[in-house]
C-alpha cells in the first residue's frame, strides 16, 4: 500500500463554500448545489468530502486504481476488482476526523443522505443519473464512512465505466467528491422539469409529486402526480398519481418501501394530525398531493434555478413539514427543441429536409457536404432563378453538435421576375436528352477518376487537406448542368402532363413515366441478375437463404464462388458509389464500403418471385390506353404523343440520373477524412479515424500537421472531441425537429397513422420496419415497408414490398416516386409510422387517401 497525508488537501469543507468554478473540487452535483445556495435557494445543509480525498485514498489502494491508469477504464483490472480496492482502502486518520468532525457538526447523530459527486456527472451533455451510488438515512459515524467509501468505489460500477465510455469521457480527468448533507424526511417530493422534457417546450413547468422520499418518484417505483404549469404558475394539467409505493426513513437508518395502503401512519418525530398526506390525501383539490401555493413556489424556484444556470433544468425537491428544499439540479439532457409552428414554405421545406437528414449530421458533415454539397448546389440553382433563402442556414448547433433543424422559408427576389425568360432560353438551348453527352459532364467523370486514383496515404499533410476542397468543388460542374437542363426538364414534364390532363388521362402520368431508363434502374437490374444467379445454383441458394449477410460475407472471403465474387466486385465498382443513408451526409459509408448491405438486398430478392420489367410493361399498357383515346388515333396524333412521352422520360432519367452522379465524389472525400482521421489517431488525438468527424475540417487544417502539433493544441482538439461525442449520446433519439409539425396528423377515426397520399390502390400485409441499410435482408416477400426515409439504394426493396409507409418525405420524395413506377401503394410524411406500428402487425395501406388501417 502507498501511504498519503491529507496535509493541505481541502479533504472536507461546507457546501456553501464552492461554487461552478470548483467543478474538479467537488464534482457536478456539489458545485451545482453550492450554486443553489449562493442564488438563495432553501437547500438542506451539508457538507463536501472533495475529490483530493478521494485520490488519496485511492492512491492508499494502488497504484492502478488511480484515475487515468490502463485499469481505469480500459484494459486491466475490471471495475469490480476496483471497488473493492477502493472499498478496502486505508483511510487516512486525519482524513477520517475531518469528515467525523463535519458530520458531528450537524447534530448528534443527525439523519443524513450521502451522495455521490463525480466530476463529470449533472453537466451538460452528461447527467449520470443514477449511475453512481446515494444512501438515504444514514446516522451515526461509522455508517456514515462506510457510505462514503461506497460511494467512492460507485465510480467504478459497470455501468458508470459503460456510460463515461460510451460519451467519450476520458477517465483520467474523472474523479468523485461526496456529499454528506442533511435528511430531509419529506411527506412529499418529486422531481420538477424547468422544460417539457418530451415536447421541448421553453414555456412549461413539469411538476412530478409522491407521498414520502423522492426516491420512489427517481426510481420509478411510483406513478406519480404529474402537474403541468406555465411559467405564471398557472396550473394547465393535472394527472392524479396510484400511489403504488411509498418510501420512508427506517428507525436507526436507511430506508424502508411500503405499498401506498400501508403508509399512511405518522412517522418518527411527527404526530398523527401533522399527517395529512398519505394516498390521495393531499393539500390540493381532489386529492392533489400539492395545492396551488404549494406550486406557486415550486414554479417561482424553477424560474430562477433555470435563470441562474442560464438553461433548462431537472429539479429534485422535498417538502417537509410546510417548507420546500431543494435537494439537487442538473442540466436537463435529451431535451427535444422547442416545436415552434411552420408556415407553408418552412414546412416544404422541411419534408424535403426531414428526407435527406434522416440522422444528425456530425461537425464534419457540416462543414464539408452539408456546406458545399447537393444542398448548397440546390440553394445556388434556387438562387439563380430568384428564390432566395431556400437550404439555407437550416441547422442550429450547441457546443459544436447539431441540435435543431429550422426549416428556412424562401421567398421570391426581385430578379424573379426575369426567371420565365431565362426559363424559356434554358429550355430551348438545353435538351435533356443530351446531358449525358455535354462536355462538362466528361469533364466532370474524368476528374472524379483523376482523384479516385490518388492514395490519400501517400499524400503530404498539406495535399490531403487540401483533397476535401478539391472532391467538393466538383459539384460546380453538377450545379451548372442543373441549372441548364432543368427548365428542359420541367418544360417537358409540364407538356405532358397538361395534354394528359385535356385527354381526360391524367391518372396514366405515374405508368408512363415509369418506362424512363435510368441508372438507377440498371443497377437494379444488374442487382437482380445477381440474385437470378444465387436462384439458379443451389449451394449459392443454401448460402445466402442459410445465413446472415455477415456469414456469406465471410465464405465469399475464404474463396468461395468466385465467379459470383467477381460480378458482385463489378457491381460495386459500377454503382458503389452511392449513399447508404442522404445525400447529403460523408460521414455514413458509401454502397462499396458496405459490401454486406449489397449481399442483403441480394438475399431479400433470392426468395422472392424472379423480377419483372413491371414498370416498362405498366408504361406500354399505359401508353396502348392512351392511344386508344379517339382524339390520337391518326398518326400525326400517335407520333406527338410518342414525343411528348419519350421527352418527358429523358426529364425523368436527368432528375435520377444527375443524382446518381453528384455524389460520385463520396469515395473520395470519404477516403481523404479517414486518413486524416487516422493521422490524428497515431498522434492520440482521437481513439479511432472515424472520430474525426466530431471535429470541422477548419479545426483540423488550422491545427496543422499532426506530426508536429503542439502538446496544448492535442488536448484541445481532444476535448473537443470526447465533448461533442458526449453531447451527442445526449441527443440520441432526439429528433432535431418535430415531425407533428412537418407532418400534421389528419383526423381519422380508424387510422393507425396518416399522411399524404403518395402512391394510388390498397394493400394489405405484415408490417416490417426497415430503419437503415444493414436491416435491408429483413424484408419478405408482400411486407409493408415501414422505414423512417428512403434514397435510391433502397429502390430494390420496391420489389418486394406490397406498400411503403414513410415518415418523411412528400409525393415528390424518391420514396413517392418508385413506389409509383412500381404500382405500389405509398403513404409519405407520417411523421410516427416507426414508433406507431409494430413488426409483423398485418395493416391495410390506402395510397389513394394516404391512411394505414388495421387489417381487418
Amino acid at each position: 500500500m502507498h501511504s498519503t497525508t491529507t496535509t493541505d488537501i481541502p479533504s472536507v469543507a461546507p457546501l456553501d463554500a464552492f461554487g461552478a468554478a470548483d467543478l474538479e473540487t467537488v464534482g457536478g452535483k456539489a458545485a451545482n448545489l453550492g450554486e443553489l445556495i449562493r442564488a438563495g435557494l432553501p437547500v438542506p445543509p451539508g457538507f463536501v468530502v472533495t475529490t483530493e480525498a478521494y485520490a488519496a485514498v485511492a492512491a492508499n489502494a494502488g497504484p492502478d486504481t488511480l484515475p487515468g491508469t490502463p485499469g481505469a477504464d480500459g484494459d486491466g483490472p475490471a471495475p469490480a476488482t476496483l471497488r473493492t480496492a477502493v472499498r478496502e482502502a486505508t483511510v487516512p486518520d486525519g482524513l477520517r476526523d475531518a469528515i467525523a468532525t463535519a458530520y458531528r457538526g450537524l447534530g448528534p447523530d443527525t439523519p443524513v443522505a450521502v451522495r455521490s459527486s463525480a466530476t463529470a456527472e449533472d453537466l451538460p451533455g452528461a447527467a449520470f443519473a443514477g449511475q453512481q451510488d446515494t444512501y438515504l438515512n444514514v446516522v451515526g459515524v461509522d455508517a456514515v464512512m462506510d457510505a462514503v467509501r461506497r460511494c467512492w468505489a460507485s465510480l467504478w460500477t459497470d455501468r458508470a465505466v459503460a456510460y463515461r465510455r460510451e460519451r467519450a469521457i476520458d477517465p483520467g480527468r474523472v474523479r468523485i467528491a461526496v456529499i454528506v448533507q442533511e435528511m430531509v424526511d419529506a411527506r412529499v417530493a418529486g422531481v420538477m422539469f424547468t422544460a417539457d422534457p418530451v415536447s421541448g417546450d421553453r414555456d412549461r413547468i413539469i411538476v412530478d409529486a409522491g407521498a414520502g422520499l423522492g426516491e420512489a418518484v427517481v426510481s420509478g417505483l411510483v406513478t406519480p402526480d404529474h402537474y403541468v404549469l406555465d411559467r405564471r404558475g398557472s396550473l394547465l394539467e393535472w394527472t392524479p398519481g396510484r400511489d403504488e409505493t411509498v418510501i420512508r426513513p427506517a428507525a436507526g437508518g436507511g430506508v424502508r418501501a411500503t405499498a401506498a395502503s400501508d403508509a399512511t401512519g405518522p412517522r418518527a418525530g411527527e404526530d398523527a394530525a401533522a399527517h395529512e398526506v398519505g394516498p390521495r390525501t393531499g393539500e390540493g383539490p381532489d386529492g392533489a398531493l400539492l395545492g396551488p401555493d404549494r406550486l406557486s413556489v415550486l414554479v417561482a424556484y424553477a424560474r430562477t434555478i433555470a435563470a441562474h444556470f442560464g438553461r433548462p433544468q431537472d429539479i429534485e425537491w422535498a417538502l417537509t413539514g410546510d417548507r420546500l428544499r431543494v435537494v439537487q439540479t442538473r442540466p436537463m439532457t435529451a431535451l427535444p427543441p422547442p416545436s415552434v409552428p411552420l408556415d407553408r414554405r418552412q414546412r416544404l421545406q422541411a419534408s424535403i429536409l426531414t428526407e435527406y437528414l434522416p440522422v444528425r449530421p456530425y461537425p464534419m458533415d457540416v462543414s464539408t457536404f452539408v456546406a458545399h454539397g447537393p444542398a448548397d448546389m440546390m440553394r445556388e440553382i434556387a438562387e439563380y432563378y430568384g428564390l432566395e433563402g431556400a437550404f439555407r442556414d437550416y441547422l442550429r448547433e450547441e457546443d459544436g453538435v447539431v441540435v435543431r433543424l429550422v426549416p428556412p422559408s424562401p421567398r421570391p427576389a426581385p430578379r424573379a421576375l426575369w426567371a420565365p425568360v431565362v426559363l424559356v432560353r434554358k429550355a430551348r438551348r438545353f435538351r435533356p436528352a443530351d446531358w449525358a453527352e455535354d462536355p462538362r459532364q466528361r469533364a466532370f467523370l474524368d476528374e472524379v477518376a483523376a482523384l479516385e486514383a490518388v492514395d490519400p496515404r501517400g499524400l503530404p499533410w498539406a495535399e490531403l487537406v487540401r483533397m476535401p476542397g478539391r472532391a467538393l468543388g466538383l459539384l460546380t460542374y453538377c450545379r451548372d448542368l442543373r441549372i441548364d437542363y432543368l427548365p428542359g426538364s420541367g418544360l417537358a414534364l409540364a407538356r405532358l402532363a397538361l395534354a394528359l390532363r385535356l385527354l381526360g388521362r391524367g391518372g396514366l402520368l405515374p405508368d408512363l413515366l415509369g418506362g424512363a431508363r435510368t441508372r438507377t434502374e440498371d443497377a437494379d437490374r444488374a442487382l437482380a441478375d445477381l440474385a437470378a444467379t444465387v436462384r439458379e445454383d443451389p449451394d449459392l441458394r443454401a448460402l445466402f437463404t442459410e445465413h446472415e449477410p455477415s456469414g456469406v460475407m465471410a465464405a465469399l472471403d475464404d474463396g468461395r464462388f468466385p465467379e459470383w465474387r467477381a460480378a458482385w466486385e463489378r457491381f460495386l465498382r459500377e454503382y458503389g458509389r452511392r449513399e447508404t443513408t442522404s445525400p447529403l451526409l460523408v460521414s455514413p459509408p458509401t454502397l462499396a464500403e458496405s459490401p454486406e448491405v449489397v449481399l442483403g438486398l441480394v438475399r431479400s430478392l433470392v426468395d422472392g418471385p424472379a423480377p419483372t420489367d413491371d414498370a416498362v410493361s405498366r408504361s406500354r399498357e399505359a401508353l396502348a390506353s392512351l392511344l386508344d383515346h379517339p382524339l390520337l388515333r391518326g398518326r400525326r396524333a400517335e407520333r406527338r404523343v410518342r414525343r411528348l412521352l419519350r421527352a418527358a422520360q429523358e426529364a425523368v432519367a436527368f432528375r435520377e440520373d444527375t443524382h446518381f452522379f453528384f455524389t460520385a465524389m463520396l469515395p473520395t472525400l470519404r477516403r481523404a477524412l479517414l486518413e486524416i482521421g487516422a493521422r490524428l489517431c497515431r498522434v492520440g488525438v482521437v481513439e479511432d479515424p472515424f472520430d474525426v468527424f466530431h471535429l470541422r475540417l477548419e479545426e483540423v487544417t488550422e491545427a496543422g500537421d499532426p506530426d508536429t502539433l503542439g502538446q496544448e493544441r492535442r488536448r484541445r482538439l481532444r476535448s473537443l472531441v470526447r465533448a461533442r461525442a458526449a453531447k451527442r449520446a445526449e441527443l440520441a433519439g432526439v429528433p432535431m425537429i418535430d415531425p407533428a409539425r412537418v407532418f400534421p396528423r389528419r383526423t381519422s377515426a380508424d387510422a393507425l397513422v396518416t399522411g399524404s397520399a403518395a402512391g394510388a390502390g390498397t394493400a394489405t400485409g405484415p408490417v416490417r420496419i426497415i430503419r437503415g441499410a444493414a436491416e435491408f435482408h429483413r424484408l419478405q416477400d408482400g411486407d409493408v415497408l415501414v422505414c423512417p426515409c428512403t434514397n435510391p439504394s433502397w429502390t430494390p426493396l420496391f420489389r418486394r414490398a406490397a406498400a411503403v409507409v414513410v415518415d418523411s418525405g412528400a409525393i415528390a420524395s424518391h420514396a413517392a416516386i418508385v413506389a409509383r413506377e412500381y404500382g405500389i401503394p405509398a403513404v409519405m410524411g407520417t411523421g410516427t409510422g416507426t414508433s406507431v406500428l409494430t413488426d409483423g402487425t398485418r395493416v391495410t395501406v390506402d395510397g389513394s387517401r394516404g391512411l394505414v388501417t388495421a387489417a381487418s
